[in-house]
């Protein structure tokens, strides 16, 4: 059975002294909130995810939901009283506009409550999640009139929310698409067409589901330029929000899937259902990236929660199960044997996922951070640079980070051995759960093409000129601390390489786009390295300041940095690997023949 402690402290200890979240007192939410309130939020939620979440995780997994001939979707026992008892609580609407009922509070708080929701549950947190993706779009593209009827329903959790974009034939390629929208003498459209792989499509927690949906409006060009995106509620409201007559819609099955089976994966069939224009006609794959971007985050949130809790319960059951004696010389006299946790290849698996799982906390919180300062700070030219950042690193925390931590969970299943097998330990849910994360919100191969192929060139590499400069800065700065030695010098390696890979693409990328295709996913895991390097690097230099300073958190403090220390000498020489990978081109993969595979 699996046990989870929420990382509040160390996820306070981020916040305050490493990313220094407290110093945008002047942007709007932030002023109230003081590491005082922060630290009762995440307590609270903590205590919600162990306590209720958590038990429903494996019955859920065992139970599954269960489609009715009607079209209906049941989830599995307590998932409907366990989200009354969210939504109760006011977590959906944690960082809304209070406008429509949201508490304005900073966005970096919703992404912590989704990490600490997904450990203890992922297929739970899904549903939530989406409904934040929602309130994104609408707010950014929506009328004032479809802000008013669908934000405070979904702000206070009485109403849910989809994406549907995918189809049968268009998957990554969304200018396929052919879900049509054929307009309405009301101002409305008539929304014909089949979604697949739509999560929470159809389900009994909430009185009404919005779903939002791509379509072509008849007569608009073929491609991505003629997409529109509509809001179609499963029961249209009335002007007030009361729920109304059931639209043509339903769900036509359920699919059966690897994990994650609390949560309703479902086939869509809209016939002439009423939708409703959001933003311009036309223009809905750039209101659709809004809430896929914002998703593109969570997922990479969603990943690292399962790595959190693979990586405690891989700990303690390495602290407790007995096999051998360390080969340096019996450890525990007393017993029979000594615990794993001796052994040198079990400390390699444990530092992989417990050194990446802080340094990663860090990097999606670092995200987080910049997504609030980008929708919120009064200066252009800061909300600039934090969108800059937001843009670039999007795609390494859903790639990297996520290849990474399924690779985590794995290991960790491999600490139990066989009893890693056996589904009532708990570890091979959290590897059936954990893999979609490398697969939906576009997979990750997209993510990379998407990072070399777009956020690099943007604005003439305006974001990567600027990450390059920060991360050498604090490298200059700190060259001469010796206590940063083993994190500084793996952390200037690690850029030099990624400036070499990132001047190779410029130089043969042009001419022959293969290069870059080639080599996308290797430069990504490279990015993400570094950046993981540059966070461990700011994460010692807070813990020793903090330990010099008589810190009554000196001794976790101080075990967090040996494990930094170790994740750093054994992860970052990888960066060498990959930029060997990433020059060495693409000419060997493309002579293979078609039928040679």
């Amino acid at each position: 059975m699996l046990t989870y402690k929420a990382p509040v402290e160390k996820t306070l200890f981020l916040l305050k002294d490493v990313l220094g979240a407290y110093r945008h007192a002047n942007l709007p939410g932030f002023a109230e909130v003081s590491p005082e309130l922060v630290e009762a939020v995440l307590i609270e939620f903590g205590n919600f995810a162990e306590e209720v979440l958590l038990p429903l995780n494996r019955s859920g997994d065992i139970e599954g939901c269960t489609r009715h001939d009607d079209g209906s979707v049941v989830l599995p026992s307590g998932f409907k009283e366990a989200y009354r008892r969210f939504a109760e609580g006011g977590w959906l609407g944690l960082s809304g506009d209070p406008s429509y009922g949201g508490q304005g509070l900073p966005f970096f708080l919703s992404g912590i409550v989704g990490e600490f929701g997904s450990s203890a549950n992922m297929a739970f947190g899904l549903i939530p999640g989406l409904i934040q993706g929602a309130v994104t779009a609408i707010t950014l593209h929506g009328s004032e009139e479809q802000k008013r009827l669908y934000l405070p329903k979904l702000l206070a959790g009485e109403w849910a929310a989809t994406m549907n974009l995918t189809e049968p034939q268009a998957g990554t390629d969304l200018g396929l698409i052919r879900t049509r929208a054929a307009p309405n003498d009301d101002g409305s459209f008539a929304i014909t067409g089949t979604k697949i792989f739509i999560s929470g499509g159809e389900h009994d927690l909430t009185d009404n589901i919005v779903h939002l949906l791509l379509a072509r409006i008849d007569g608009a060009p073929d491609g991505t330029k003629g997409i529109s995106l509509f809001v179609v509620p499963k029961f249209i409201p009335d002007a007030d929000g009361n729920v109304g007559e059931r639209n043509a819609l339903e769900c036509g099955a359920i699919e059966s899937k690897m994990g994650v089976h609390a949560s309703p994966t479902c086939v869509m069939n809209y016939d002439g259902a009423k939708g409703w224009l959001v933003g311009e006609r036309d223009k809905g794959l750039r209101a659709m990236f809004t809430m896929m971007n914002e998703a593109r985050i969570g997922v990479g949130i969603q990943a690292l929660a399962i790595s959190e809790i693979a990586g405690q319960n891989a700990a303690n059951y390495a602290r407790e199960r007995r096999q051998g004696r360390a080969i340096s010389g019996v450890k525990h006299p007393e017993a029979e044997a000594d615990p794993i946790v001796v052994h040198p290849d079990v400390r390699r698996s444990l530092v992989s996922i417990q050194g990446f799982n802080i340094a990663a906390r860090a990097v999606a919180l670092s995200a987080s951070l910049a997504a609030d300062i980008a929708h919120r700070s009064p200066d252009e030219s800061e909300r600039q640079a934090a969108d800059d950042r937001l843009g670039l690193m999007t795609p390494v925390i859903k790639g990297a980070l996520t290849d990474r931590n399924f690779k985590n969970v794995v290991a960790a299943q491999q600490i139990f051995g066989g009893h890693g097998y056996i589904a009532e330990n708990g570890m091979e849910q959290l590897v059936r759960d954990v893999r979609i994360a490398m697969i939906y919100e576009g997979t990750n191969g997209i993510q990379a093409l998407d990072l070399v192929g777009r956020k690099l060139p943007r604005n003439g590499g305006r974001a990567i000129m600027s990450f390059f400069k920060e991360v050498e800065d604090f490298v200059k700065a700190n060259s001469d601390d010796q206590s940063l030695t083993p994190f500084v010098l793996p952390l200037k390696a690690g850029l030099d390489d990624l400036q070499k890979a990132t001047i190779w693409f410029m130089q043969n990328a042009m001419a022959k786009p293969d290069n870059a295709g080639a080599g996308a996913t290797d430069y990504m895991h490279l990015f993400g390295l570094v950046a993981l390097g540059h966070m461990w690097a700011l994460i010692a230099k807070a813990a020793h300041e903090r330990i010099d300073a008589g810190d009554p958190r000196a001794e976790w403090l101080n075990q967090d940095v040996m494990i930094g220390r170790a994740w750093v000498e054994r992860a970052m020489p990888e960066t060498a690997l990959r930029l060997a990978r990433v020059t060495a081109g693409a000419d060997a993969l493309m002579a293979v023949p078609e039928a040679g595979f």
